[in-house]
């Protein structure tokens, strides 16, 4: 997730100096991946790098470089822990971590990646993992330099547009750790603002997702929402799913069968949905399947609707327990769609 961005954007707009961690390497098994991030400031820590004695001891070096505040402190540092010899952790692999100090005026760079994620336009950070400097911003278009007045290398920057253009995760060469920005591509439409949706929203915008929150009734959706979530108050909730993009997900639970239905045949009469979901009994499916073939839904559209909602096992009918089962179950149609595609990602994690 990208809200490492705001929250640096906040701390500098305090003037407040803070230590940025990354992952920036791993062999073995790690808690985290290549790119997981953590900010510490004096008062307080943000974010996680995988918890533990890792994250202890990280911490603590960070809390020491805020400390020597005044005193010369390197911009950027990078140190190995091996999990099982120097942090008694049993993944037993090895991570590397990269200390950047930031004090509250050194935002350039902060400032032009917020500007490039506001405007959803993909951009690599480029960060040079030794040195003083050596922090560039690299998009499909242009490159642009910090830290120093040296052009970006030509053999970082093709690198760079390499992972942008194949879709790559945060990866890093002998060099320089590369960390694509991207806006979500797990795009969510949750029609229905009752306990179960609320609830459902609530687990979900946790996740690096957006949400449009649909529902026809007059003040039923909240005013205050987390960032990543749109609330939508229409007479028409079925022709807001022209509004979403391909491989979208749909969850379909509002107070009305009716418009459940309507909701329903739009999504599948699209056929480019990644996930269906309606909210119900299967005996509710049994006569939705009925009506739904009467719309013209053919058997094999039919198949891809998911009803009952929520990954099996969950008998709870709390509205938190369904929301849970109802995330992970979307978890796992992200992840199988992701796994498909990974054959044409390139995702290789390089070490120091």
């Amino acid at each position: 997730m990208n809200h490492w961005i705001d929250n640096l954007r906040e701390i500098a707009e305090r003037d407040e100096d803070c230590v940025l961690l990354t992952v920036a390497g791993v062999r073995g098994s790690a808690p985290r991946e290549v790119g997981a991030k953590m900010i510490v400031t004096a008062k307080q820590t943000i974010g996680t790098i995988g918890g533990g004695e890792l994250e202890y001891q990280c911490a603590r070096t960070a809390f020491e470089q805020l400390r020597a505040a005044g005193t010369p402190v390197k911009i950027r540092s990078v140190r190995r822990y091996p999990l099982g010899a120097n942090c008694g952790q049993c993944c037993g692999g090895v991570v590397d971590v990269m200390y950047e100090y930031l004090s509250g005026t050194a935002t350039a760079w902060l400032n032009e990646l917020q500007h490039k994620h506001n405007q959803k336009q993909p951009v690599v950070v480029t960060t040079a993992l030794s040195g003083e400097a050596g922090k560039y911003l690299v998009s499909e278009r242009d490159c642009a330099g910090y830290e120093q007045d040296i052009d970006c290398p030509p053999d970082v920057l093709i690198a760079a547009r390499r992972l942008l253009a194949d879709g790559g995760l945060a990866q890093q060469d002998s060099k320089y750790l590369y960390e694509p920005i991207r806006q979500s591509d797990f795009h969510i439409a949750l029609f229905g603002a009752g306990h179960v949706g609320a609830a459902t929203v609530d687990a979900l915008s946790r996740l690096d997702c957006t949400i449009r929150w649909i529902d026809n009734r007059n003040n039923a959706l909240p005013t205050t929402l987390p960032g990543n979530v749109t609330a939508i108050e229409t007479a028409e909730p079925a022709r807001e799913v022209a509004a979403m993009p391909a491989g979208a997900y749909y969850l379909v639970m509002t107070h009305s069968h009716p418009l459940d239905q309507d909701i329903c045949t739009q999504v599948l009469r699209r056929g480019d949905f990644t996930y269906c979901g309606l909210i119900g009994s299967l005996s509710k499916r049994r006569r939705f399947e009925r009506q739904l073939r009467k719309n013209g839904i053919s058997a094999g559209l039919l198949k891809r609707l998911t009803c009952p909602i929520g990954v099996p096992g969950v008998q709870g009918k709390q509205p938190v327990e369904i929301a849970l089962a109802v995330a992970a179950q979307l978890l796992q149609a992200r992840d199988a769609t992701e796994n498909r595609g990974s054959n044409n990602v390139t995702q290789n994690i390089h070490v120091i």
